[in-house]
Protein backbone atom coordinates (compact mmCIF):
# COMPACT_ATOMS: atom_id res chain seq x y z
CA UNK A 1 0.00 0.00 0.00
CA UNK A 2 1.03 3.81 -0.27
CA UNK A 3 2.13 5.60 2.62
CA UNK A 4 1.29 8.76 3.01
CA UNK A 5 2.43 11.81 5.32
CA UNK A 6 -0.93 14.56 4.97
CA UNK A 7 -1.83 18.05 6.29
CA UNK A 8 -5.21 19.74 6.73
CA UNK A 9 -5.05 23.15 6.67
CA UNK A 10 -7.25 26.06 9.08
CA UNK A 11 -9.99 26.78 7.09
CA UNK A 12 -10.15 22.80 5.89
CA UNK A 13 -10.19 21.90 9.13
CA UNK A 14 -13.05 24.09 10.58
CA UNK A 15 -15.23 21.80 7.89
CA UNK A 16 -15.49 19.08 10.29
CA UNK A 17 -18.44 17.12 8.34
CA UNK A 18 -16.17 17.02 4.79
CA UNK A 19 -12.74 16.72 6.63
CA UNK A 20 -14.50 13.23 8.01
CA UNK A 21 -16.52 12.03 4.87
CA UNK A 22 -13.85 13.48 2.08
CA UNK A 23 -10.51 12.72 3.87
CA UNK A 24 -10.59 10.44 6.99
CA UNK A 25 -13.58 7.87 5.79
CA UNK A 26 -13.13 8.02 2.04
CA UNK A 27 -10.19 4.74 1.67
CA UNK A 28 -11.18 1.36 2.43
CA UNK A 29 -8.27 1.41 4.69
CA UNK A 30 -8.20 4.31 6.98
CA UNK A 31 -4.58 3.36 7.87
CA UNK A 32 -0.77 3.85 6.52
CA UNK A 33 -1.47 7.56 6.39
CA UNK A 34 -0.20 10.08 8.86
CA UNK A 35 -2.10 13.14 9.50
CA UNK A 36 -0.21 16.74 10.62
CA UNK A 37 -3.40 19.08 11.14
CA UNK A 38 -3.31 22.72 11.60
CA UNK A 39 -5.60 24.79 14.20
CA UNK A 40 -9.32 25.29 13.31
CA UNK A 41 -9.59 28.28 11.36
CA UNK A 42 -8.60 31.60 13.23
CA UNK A 43 -7.37 30.07 16.48
CA UNK A 44 -3.71 30.76 15.89
CA UNK A 45 -4.71 34.40 15.13
CA UNK A 46 -6.61 34.82 18.89
CA UNK A 47 -3.78 33.12 20.12
CA UNK A 48 -0.78 35.08 18.42
CA UNK A 49 -2.04 38.03 16.31
CA UNK A 50 -3.56 38.35 13.48
CA UNK A 51 -2.09 37.14 10.03
CA UNK A 52 -3.84 39.85 7.90
CA UNK A 53 -4.06 42.72 9.75
CA UNK A 54 -1.78 42.27 12.77
CA UNK A 55 -4.84 42.67 15.36
CA UNK A 56 -3.42 41.40 18.30
CA UNK A 57 -4.39 37.93 19.99
CA UNK A 58 -3.29 36.94 23.37
CA UNK A 59 0.29 36.71 22.56
CA UNK A 60 0.67 40.51 21.40
CA UNK A 61 -1.94 41.62 24.22
CA UNK A 62 0.74 40.20 26.94
CA UNK A 63 4.08 41.11 25.36
CA UNK A 64 2.63 44.71 25.07
CA UNK A 65 1.18 44.11 29.46
CA UNK A 66 -2.10 44.53 28.58
CA UNK A 67 -4.35 42.98 30.85
CA UNK A 68 -6.98 42.24 28.14
CA UNK A 69 -4.77 39.37 27.50
CA UNK A 70 -7.21 37.56 30.48
CA UNK A 71 -10.37 38.55 28.69
CA UNK A 72 -8.78 37.16 25.48
CA UNK A 73 -7.91 33.48 27.44
CA UNK A 74 -11.92 33.77 28.60
CA UNK A 75 -13.27 34.58 25.10
CA UNK A 76 -10.87 31.73 23.50
CA UNK A 77 -12.28 28.93 25.62
CA UNK A 78 -15.65 29.98 25.19
CA UNK A 79 -15.08 29.97 21.32
CA UNK A 80 -13.00 25.87 21.80
CA UNK A 81 -15.69 24.70 23.76
CA UNK A 82 -18.29 26.22 21.26
CA UNK A 83 -16.36 24.27 18.35
CA UNK A 84 -16.42 21.16 20.97
CA UNK A 85 -19.96 21.28 20.93
CA UNK A 86 -20.25 21.79 16.84
CA UNK A 87 -18.03 18.23 16.47
CA UNK A 88 -19.32 15.95 19.37
CA UNK A 89 -22.79 14.97 19.84
CA UNK A 90 -22.32 12.21 22.48
CA UNK A 91 -22.32 13.98 25.64
CA UNK A 92 -19.24 11.94 26.77
CA UNK A 93 -16.96 12.66 24.27
CA UNK A 94 -17.79 16.02 24.28
CA UNK A 95 -16.93 16.29 27.92
CA UNK A 96 -14.14 14.78 27.38
CA UNK A 97 -12.87 17.22 24.63
CA UNK A 98 -13.97 20.06 26.77
CA UNK A 99 -11.66 18.78 29.98
CA UNK A 100 -9.26 18.35 27.95
CA UNK A 101 -8.27 22.16 26.35
CA UNK A 102 -10.31 23.46 29.66
CA UNK A 103 -6.88 21.72 31.63
CA UNK A 104 -4.34 23.31 28.79
CA UNK A 105 -5.93 26.98 28.80
CA UNK A 106 -5.52 27.27 32.29
CA UNK A 107 -2.30 25.76 32.55
CA UNK A 108 -1.24 28.21 29.90
CA UNK A 109 -2.93 30.98 31.80
CA UNK A 110 -1.25 30.16 34.99
CA UNK A 111 2.59 30.27 33.44
CA UNK A 112 1.76 33.52 31.91
CA UNK A 113 0.37 34.79 34.60
CA UNK A 114 3.31 33.26 37.05
CA UNK A 115 6.13 34.66 34.70
CA UNK A 116 4.65 38.34 34.82
CA UNK A 117 4.58 38.23 38.42
CA UNK A 118 8.28 37.26 37.83
CA UNK A 119 9.01 40.28 35.27
CA UNK A 120 7.64 42.61 38.43
CA UNK A 121 11.10 41.56 39.99
CA UNK A 122 14.10 43.82 38.52
CA UNK A 123 16.31 41.10 37.42
CA UNK A 124 14.01 39.70 35.44
CA UNK A 125 12.63 41.43 32.08
CA UNK A 126 9.25 40.43 30.25
CA UNK A 127 11.77 40.10 26.64
CA UNK A 128 12.99 37.33 27.65
CA UNK A 129 10.30 35.46 28.23
CA UNK A 130 8.06 36.59 25.40
CA UNK A 131 9.65 33.87 22.74
CA UNK A 132 8.95 30.77 25.02
CA UNK A 133 5.36 31.98 25.48
CA UNK A 134 4.91 32.14 21.88
CA UNK A 135 5.80 28.67 21.41
CA UNK A 136 3.46 27.55 24.12
CA UNK A 137 1.06 29.54 23.00
CA UNK A 138 1.08 28.59 19.42
CA UNK A 139 1.03 24.74 19.99
CA UNK A 140 -2.82 25.00 21.71
CA UNK A 141 -4.79 25.22 18.86
CA UNK A 142 -3.12 22.46 16.77
CA UNK A 143 -3.43 20.20 20.05
CA UNK A 144 -7.08 21.41 20.46
CA UNK A 145 -7.90 20.00 16.67
CA UNK A 146 -5.74 17.02 16.94
CA UNK A 147 -7.43 15.61 20.10
CA UNK A 148 -10.80 16.41 18.85
CA UNK A 149 -10.11 14.42 15.36
CA UNK A 150 -8.48 11.12 17.11
CA UNK A 151 -11.25 11.41 19.59
CA UNK A 152 -13.76 11.65 16.84
CA UNK A 153 -12.29 8.69 14.78
CA UNK A 154 -12.41 7.04 18.06
CA UNK A 155 -15.75 7.04 18.21
CA UNK A 156 -15.81 5.27 14.93
CA UNK A 157 -13.97 2.58 15.23
CA UNK A 158 -11.18 3.88 13.73
CA UNK A 159 -7.63 2.88 16.25
CA UNK A 160 -6.62 6.44 15.93
CA UNK A 161 -3.61 8.30 17.81
CA UNK A 162 -3.06 11.23 19.07
CA UNK A 163 0.19 12.02 18.65
CA UNK A 164 1.25 15.97 20.73
CA UNK A 165 5.05 16.97 19.36
CA UNK A 166 4.19 19.91 22.01
CA UNK A 167 5.88 18.53 24.81
CA UNK A 168 3.40 20.19 26.93
CA UNK A 169 3.12 17.07 29.47
CA UNK A 170 6.03 14.93 27.61
CA UNK A 171 9.75 15.08 27.96
CA UNK A 172 10.35 15.18 24.29
CA UNK A 173 13.76 17.15 23.76
CA UNK A 174 16.14 17.43 20.95
CA UNK A 175 15.68 18.98 17.48
CA UNK A 176 13.18 18.54 15.40
CA UNK A 177 14.21 15.70 13.63
CA UNK A 178 15.01 13.89 17.09
CA UNK A 179 11.46 14.60 18.38
CA UNK A 180 10.09 12.95 15.72
CA UNK A 181 12.00 10.38 15.70
CA UNK A 182 11.25 9.57 19.52
CA UNK A 183 7.59 10.12 18.96
CA UNK A 184 6.85 7.47 15.86
CA UNK A 185 9.31 4.86 17.17
CA UNK A 186 6.37 3.29 18.73
CA UNK A 187 3.99 3.92 16.18
CA UNK A 188 2.67 0.81 13.67
CA UNK A 189 1.10 3.01 10.77
CA UNK A 190 -0.45 -0.48 9.61
CA UNK A 191 -2.28 -0.51 12.44
CA UNK A 192 -2.99 2.55 13.90
CA UNK A 193 -3.95 6.48 12.54
CA UNK A 194 -1.27 9.14 13.90
CA UNK A 195 -3.41 12.49 14.45
CA UNK A 196 -0.65 14.61 14.95
CA UNK A 197 -0.24 18.22 16.30
CA UNK A 198 0.89 20.95 13.43
CA UNK A 199 3.15 22.42 16.30
CA UNK A 200 6.52 20.51 17.51
CA UNK A 201 8.66 21.50 20.16
CA UNK A 202 12.27 21.35 19.67
CA UNK A 203 15.67 22.95 20.68
CA UNK A 204 15.80 25.28 17.99
CA UNK A 205 11.77 26.91 18.42
CA UNK A 206 9.79 26.12 15.64
CA UNK A 207 7.78 29.18 15.88
CA UNK A 208 11.20 31.28 16.41
CA UNK A 209 12.89 29.69 12.85
CA UNK A 210 9.55 29.60 10.39
CA UNK A 211 6.89 32.03 12.32
CA UNK A 212 3.42 31.33 10.74
CA UNK A 213 5.07 28.14 8.13
CA UNK A 214 5.81 25.92 11.45
CA UNK A 215 2.88 22.75 10.71
CA UNK A 216 4.01 22.39 7.16
CA UNK A 217 7.46 22.06 8.59
CA UNK A 218 6.23 19.15 10.94
CA UNK A 219 4.47 17.73 8.17
CA UNK A 220 7.88 17.74 5.80
CA UNK A 221 10.16 16.58 8.29
CA UNK A 222 8.02 13.63 9.13
CA UNK A 223 7.27 12.86 5.70
CA UNK A 224 11.02 12.75 5.29
CA UNK A 225 11.92 10.71 8.19
CA UNK A 226 9.55 8.04 8.20
CA UNK A 227 10.20 7.45 3.93
CA UNK A 228 6.64 8.48 2.47
CA UNK A 229 5.81 7.89 -0.30
CA UNK A 230 4.01 11.04 -1.30
CA UNK A 231 3.10 14.12 0.93
CA UNK A 232 -0.54 15.61 0.45
CA UNK A 233 -1.55 19.11 1.58
CA UNK A 234 -5.41 19.51 1.87
CA UNK A 235 -7.15 22.71 1.33
CA UNK A 236 -10.05 24.75 0.73
CA UNK A 237 -8.99 25.76 -3.11
CA UNK A 238 -6.91 24.27 -6.31
CA UNK A 239 -3.82 25.44 -6.66
CA UNK A 240 -5.09 27.41 -9.87
CA UNK A 241 -4.02 28.84 -12.77
CA UNK A 242 -4.49 32.52 -10.69
CA UNK A 243 -6.68 33.34 -7.71
CA UNK A 244 -10.40 32.71 -8.58
CA UNK A 245 -11.54 35.30 -6.32
CA UNK A 246 -10.07 37.74 -8.37
CA UNK A 247 -9.80 36.28 -11.95
CA UNK A 248 -13.28 34.45 -11.36
CA UNK A 249 -14.14 30.96 -10.50
CA UNK A 250 -14.82 30.22 -13.93
CA UNK A 251 -11.81 31.24 -15.92
CA UNK A 252 -9.50 29.45 -13.93
CA UNK A 253 -8.75 25.47 -13.59
CA UNK A 254 -6.23 23.44 -11.55
CA UNK A 255 -2.56 23.51 -12.80
CA UNK A 256 -2.51 20.06 -12.82
CA UNK A 257 1.38 19.58 -12.38
CA UNK A 258 4.32 21.22 -11.33
CA UNK A 259 7.96 21.57 -9.88
CA UNK A 260 9.35 23.03 -6.70
CA UNK A 261 10.61 26.06 -8.67
CA UNK A 262 7.31 26.84 -8.85
CA UNK A 263 6.18 26.19 -5.37
CA UNK A 264 9.17 28.52 -4.18
CA UNK A 265 8.24 31.10 -6.46
CA UNK A 266 4.55 31.36 -5.04
CA UNK A 267 5.91 31.00 -1.57
CA UNK A 268 8.20 34.56 -2.24
CA UNK A 269 4.77 36.09 -3.08
CA UNK A 270 3.00 34.83 0.04
CA UNK A 271 1.35 32.18 -1.78
CA UNK A 272 2.25 29.27 -0.20
CA UNK A 273 1.35 25.95 -2.09
CA UNK A 274 4.15 24.81 0.76
CA UNK A 275 6.52 26.57 3.10
CA UNK A 276 9.74 26.83 1.08
CA UNK A 277 11.74 25.25 3.90
CA UNK A 278 9.10 22.26 4.11
CA UNK A 279 9.55 22.15 0.39
CA UNK A 280 13.31 21.61 0.55
CA UNK A 281 13.31 19.18 2.85
CA UNK A 282 10.45 17.38 0.11
CA UNK A 283 12.56 18.25 -2.50
CA UNK A 284 15.82 16.97 -1.09
CA UNK A 285 14.05 13.44 -0.16
CA UNK A 286 12.39 13.38 -3.31
CA UNK A 287 9.41 13.08 -2.00
CA UNK A 288 6.57 14.13 -4.01
CA UNK A 289 3.79 16.92 -2.98
CA UNK A 290 0.29 16.63 -3.88
CA UNK A 291 -2.15 19.72 -3.41
CA UNK A 292 -5.70 18.52 -3.16
CA UNK A 293 -9.16 20.42 -2.52
CA UNK A 294 -10.81 19.37 0.86
CA UNK A 295 -14.07 19.85 -1.07
CA UNK A 296 -13.49 17.89 -4.12
CA UNK A 297 -12.40 14.20 -3.23
CA UNK A 298 -12.43 12.96 -6.67
CA UNK A 299 -10.17 15.40 -8.12
CA UNK A 300 -6.35 15.02 -8.45
CA UNK A 301 -5.72 18.34 -7.48
CA UNK A 302 -2.33 19.53 -8.54
CA UNK A 303 1.52 17.52 -8.60
CA UNK A 304 4.87 18.78 -7.70
CA UNK A 305 7.70 17.02 -7.91
CA UNK A 306 11.35 17.15 -8.56
CA UNK A 307 10.78 15.35 -11.89
CA UNK A 308 8.54 17.28 -13.63
CA UNK A 309 9.60 19.09 -16.97
CA UNK A 310 7.15 20.15 -19.28
CA UNK A 311 7.27 19.11 -22.88
CA UNK A 312 6.58 23.19 -24.28
CA UNK A 313 6.97 26.34 -22.68
CA UNK A 314 3.88 27.82 -20.66
CA UNK A 315 2.60 29.95 -18.16
CA UNK A 316 1.04 27.79 -15.68
CA UNK A 317 0.21 30.40 -12.77
CA UNK A 318 -0.49 34.52 -12.33
CA UNK A 319 0.51 35.37 -8.78
CA UNK A 320 0.71 38.16 -7.01
CA UNK A 321 1.26 40.39 -4.19
CA UNK A 322 -0.42 44.06 -3.20
CA UNK A 323 0.69 46.70 -0.32
CA UNK A 324 4.12 45.85 -1.05
CA UNK A 325 6.35 48.80 0.58
CA UNK A 326 8.84 49.87 -2.61
CA UNK A 327 11.70 51.14 -0.52
CA UNK A 328 14.27 53.02 -3.35
CA UNK A 329 17.36 53.95 -2.04
CA UNK A 330 19.46 56.77 -4.63
CA UNK A 331 22.68 58.41 -3.79
CA UNK A 332 24.90 59.26 -6.54
CA UNK A 333 28.30 58.46 -5.26
CA UNK A 334 26.87 55.35 -4.59
CA UNK A 335 28.87 53.85 -7.68
CA UNK A 336 31.12 51.13 -6.44
CA UNK A 337 29.46 51.24 -3.40
CA UNK A 338 26.78 49.11 -3.84
CA UNK A 339 27.16 46.03 -2.60
CA UNK A 340 28.37 47.72 0.67
CA UNK A 341 24.78 49.96 1.23
CA UNK A 342 23.01 45.79 0.15
CA UNK A 343 24.60 44.53 2.96
CA UNK A 344 23.95 46.82 5.60
CA UNK A 345 19.91 47.05 4.36
CA UNK A 346 20.13 43.53 4.24
CA UNK A 347 21.08 43.45 8.20
CA UNK A 348 18.40 46.07 8.99
CA UNK A 349 15.51 44.01 6.80
CA UNK A 350 16.08 40.92 9.17
CA UNK A 351 16.49 43.20 12.29
CA UNK A 352 13.41 44.44 11.84
CA UNK A 353 11.63 41.29 10.56
CA UNK A 354 10.42 42.07 7.53
CA UNK A 355 10.61 39.81 4.40
CA UNK A 356 12.32 40.59 1.28
CA UNK A 357 10.15 39.92 -1.44
CA UNK A 358 12.60 40.93 -4.73
CA UNK A 359 15.09 43.84 -5.16
CA UNK A 360 16.59 45.72 -8.17
CA UNK A 361 19.60 47.85 -8.54
CA UNK A 362 21.53 49.74 -11.35
CA UNK A 363 24.82 52.13 -10.85
CA UNK A 364 23.45 54.39 -7.92
CA UNK A 365 20.41 52.99 -6.80
CA UNK A 366 18.60 50.38 -5.19
CA UNK A 367 15.33 49.38 -4.77
CA UNK A 368 14.09 46.68 -2.07
CA UNK A 369 10.23 45.39 -2.39
CA UNK A 370 8.96 44.41 1.41
CA UNK A 371 6.69 42.82 2.85
CA UNK A 372 5.60 43.03 6.73
CA UNK A 373 3.59 44.94 9.71
CA UNK A 374 3.26 48.71 9.01
CA UNK A 375 5.41 49.65 12.76
CA UNK A 376 8.05 47.39 11.24
CA UNK A 377 8.09 48.53 7.62
CA UNK A 378 7.99 52.21 8.93
CA UNK A 379 11.14 51.66 11.30
CA UNK A 380 12.57 50.33 8.48
CA UNK A 381 12.84 53.22 6.79
CA UNK A 382 13.45 55.78 9.49
CA UNK A 383 16.39 53.81 10.27
CA UNK A 384 17.67 53.61 6.41
CA UNK A 385 17.17 57.32 6.61
CA UNK A 386 19.45 58.00 9.43
CA UNK A 387 22.16 55.77 8.41
CA UNK A 388 22.05 56.98 4.88
CA UNK A 389 21.63 60.45 5.34
CA UNK A 390 23.34 61.65 2.60
CA UNK A 391 21.04 59.52 0.09
CA UNK A 392 17.19 60.26 -1.79
CA UNK A 393 15.17 57.86 -0.03
CA UNK A 394 11.83 57.08 -1.41
CA UNK A 395 8.79 54.82 -0.58
CA UNK A 396 6.00 53.45 -2.39
CA UNK A 397 3.44 51.06 -2.51
CA UNK A 398 2.83 48.65 -5.43
CA UNK A 399 1.97 45.53 -6.29
CA UNK A 400 3.89 42.92 -7.75
CA UNK A 401 2.58 40.05 -10.44
CA UNK A 402 4.45 37.12 -10.96
CA UNK A 403 3.82 35.03 -14.63
CA UNK A 404 5.14 31.62 -13.48
CA UNK A 405 6.17 28.52 -14.88
CA UNK A 406 8.58 25.41 -14.58
CA UNK A 407 9.87 26.40 -17.88
CA UNK A 408 9.27 29.67 -19.76
CA UNK A 409 10.05 31.55 -22.65
CA UNK A 410 11.16 35.01 -20.27
CA UNK A 411 11.35 37.48 -23.56
CA UNK A 412 7.67 36.54 -25.10
CA UNK A 413 6.39 36.69 -21.27
CA UNK A 414 7.77 39.89 -21.03
CA UNK A 415 6.32 41.52 -24.29
CA UNK A 416 3.39 39.99 -24.22
CA UNK A 417 2.38 40.79 -19.99
CA UNK A 418 3.67 44.32 -20.88
CA UNK A 419 1.44 44.40 -23.47
CA UNK A 420 -1.49 42.83 -22.01
CA UNK A 421 -0.76 45.42 -18.95
CA UNK A 422 -0.55 48.59 -21.55
CA UNK A 423 -4.35 47.14 -23.78
CA UNK A 424 -5.81 47.78 -20.22
CA UNK A 425 -4.14 51.08 -19.32
CA UNK A 426 -1.77 49.66 -16.62
CA UNK A 427 1.70 51.10 -16.97
CA UNK A 428 3.70 49.32 -15.68
CA UNK A 429 6.51 50.95 -12.91
CA UNK A 430 9.08 47.98 -13.34
CA UNK A 431 9.32 44.51 -15.04
CA UNK A 432 11.68 42.22 -14.20
CA UNK A 433 12.70 38.54 -15.72
CA UNK A 434 15.06 35.85 -14.40
CA UNK A 435 17.68 33.81 -16.17
CA UNK A 436 16.46 30.92 -14.63
CA UNK A 437 13.20 30.59 -16.76
CA UNK A 438 10.83 30.79 -13.95
CA UNK A 439 9.22 33.56 -13.88
CA UNK A 440 8.61 37.35 -15.24
CA UNK A 441 7.47 39.42 -12.53
CA UNK A 442 5.63 43.15 -13.47
CA UNK A 443 5.15 46.10 -10.99
CA UNK A 444 1.95 48.17 -10.82
CA UNK A 445 0.45 50.89 -8.98
CA UNK A 446 -0.83 49.56 -5.77
CA UNK A 447 -4.95 49.76 -6.97
CA UNK A 448 -3.63 48.13 -9.99
CA UNK A 449 -3.59 45.21 -8.81
CA UNK A 450 -6.78 43.04 -9.69
CA UNK A 451 -6.71 44.84 -13.12
CA UNK A 452 -3.14 43.50 -13.57
CA UNK A 453 -4.03 40.10 -12.27
CA UNK A 454 -7.04 39.83 -14.49
CA UNK A 455 -5.25 41.36 -17.50
CA UNK A 456 -2.13 38.79 -17.49
CA UNK A 457 -4.65 35.85 -17.16
CA UNK A 458 -6.51 36.76 -19.76
CA UNK A 459 -3.35 37.18 -21.94
CA UNK A 460 -1.85 33.63 -21.02
CA UNK A 461 -4.84 32.02 -20.46
CA UNK A 462 -8.05 30.45 -22.21
CA UNK A 463 -10.30 27.72 -20.59
CA UNK A 464 -9.01 25.57 -23.25
CA UNK A 465 -5.52 25.83 -22.92
CA UNK A 466 -5.53 25.27 -19.48
CA UNK A 467 -7.73 22.45 -19.69
CA UNK A 468 -4.71 21.11 -22.14
CA UNK A 469 -2.18 21.91 -19.92
CA UNK A 470 -3.83 19.25 -17.20
CA UNK A 471 -4.87 16.64 -19.40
Amino acid sequence: MTYTVEKIGGTSMSAYNAVLNNIFLRPESPYNRVFVVSAYGGITDALLESKRNGDPGIYQLVAKRDDGWIDAFTALKKRLVSINAEIFEDTVSRTRADKYIAARLDDAQNCITNILATCKYGQFTLRQYLPQIREFLSSIGEAHSAYNTALKLKSLGINARFVDLSSWDDKLSGNLDQVITSAFADIDVKNELPIVTGYSYCDEGLMKTYDRGYSEMTFSRIASITSADIAIIHKEYHLSSADPRIAGPENVLPIGQTNFDVADQLANLGMEAIHPNAASGLRQANIPLQIKNTFEPEHKGTLISQQYAPKTEKIEIIAGKNKVFALQIFDQAMVGQVDNVGYEMMEIIYEERVSLIGKEMNANSITYYLSGATKNLNQLLYRAEKRFPNSTIAKHMVALISAIGAEINTNTTLSKGVLALMSHDIAPIAVHSSMRNVNVQFVVKDDMYENAIRALHEAFFTRETVTKQIA
